[in-house]
């Protein structure tokens, strides 16, 4: 694994920014597996690509 693959990975402060939510909808989407991701101990490790795709989803939703 390289360094650019580290950098697909971001933090719940980063997915709020993102989605421009709060820190309880960042945690329920995390926690309902809306948005894939993994902790490693107590902290989240969300890719990019998931996020993505998620919106992808919310745009063809309506």
């Amino acid at each position: 694994m390289n360094e650019e693959s580290y950098q697909d990975l971001i933090t719940v402060e980063e997915l709020r920014e993102t989605l421009a939510v709060g820190r309880n909808t960042a945690y329920r989407l995390l926690n309902n597996g809306e948005i894939p991701a993994f902790r490693i101990g107590r902290t989240w490790k969300i890719p990019r690509q998931s996020v993505t795709t998620f919106i992808q989803k919310r745009c063809q939703a309506n």
